[in-house]
């Protein structure tokens, strides 16, 4: 009886500690959230061309899947660590399912404007910037699609550890900006060059979301389907 009181006290304290956990991810990434969305409605409502070179006279398409891509890009980013509430889960099943189809149809143009600007112009730190782009842009759709598949097939380990994986995805853009912050408050800025040709730069093109996920396989060969 005294280990089943400790059992439950210990599942009650990593409770709160991924809810801490998860209320820090959300305070942290708020700016970049806000910023996206705005700037994303505004180029969508607006002509921002002399404010940006990201849109571009004429290419109309592109411009309007970049800024749909960082307007739905925000969303994700605000949403997807809602999922993760397990209280949310079980107290109110509706609003995550609901959360969850708004996230996955989210997720489609937000990938698909990026891939379609990165198809079209290309990115700033060249072949290697767009493929590691690219490469995460097909990941995050993919993630969305199967994550709801599988809760729609009620095969529900692998919709959690679909879910995890897009959950990775979704910060993934507050995480590349992250990741510089950190390391120009730390170096300086050692090992980046304005076109992203320097050796931090061309490590960014993947450490984004590569490391993350790879944590997330570890952890699901680890754990349990109770801990899943």
């Amino acid at each position: 009886m005294i280990r089943g009181r400790e059992t439950m006290a210990e599942s009650v304290r990593r409770g709160w500690g991924g809810l801490a956990g998860l209320g820090l991810i959300v305070l942290l990434a708020l700016p970049f959230v806000i910023y996206a969305a705005v700037f994303g409605w505004r180029g969508l409502t607006s002509d921002i061309t002399a404010e940006t070179h990201f849109q571009v006279a004429g290419g109309t398409a592109v411009n309007a899947g970049l800024f749909l891509h960082m307007l739905t890009g925000a969303m994700i980013t605000a949403l997807a660590p809602v999922q993760l509430v397990g209280a949310l889960r079980r107290r109110w099943p509706l609003v995550h399912r609901t959360t969850g189809y708004l996230l996955a149809a989210c997720a489609v143009p937000a990938a698909v404007g990026g891939l379609l600007y990165i198809g079209a112009r290309g990115t700033q730190g060249g072949a290697l910037m767009s493929a590691g782009f690219t490469v995460y842009g097909l990941l995050l759709l993919v993630s969305a699609v199967q994550a709801v598949r599988m809760a729609r097939a009620r095969r529900f380990e692998a919709h959690r550890a679909w879910a995890l994986r897009f959950f990775v995805l979704a910060i993934g853009s507050w995480l590349y900006r992250l990741h510089y912050t950190l390391w120009y408050l730390a170096t300086g800025g050692l090992w980046s060059e304005e076109d992203f040709s320097g050796g931090f730069d061309i490590v960014q093109n993947v450490a984004f979301w590569l490391p993350y996920l790879v944590l997330v396989e570890l952890w699901l060969r680890r754990a349990g389907p109770v801990e899943r």
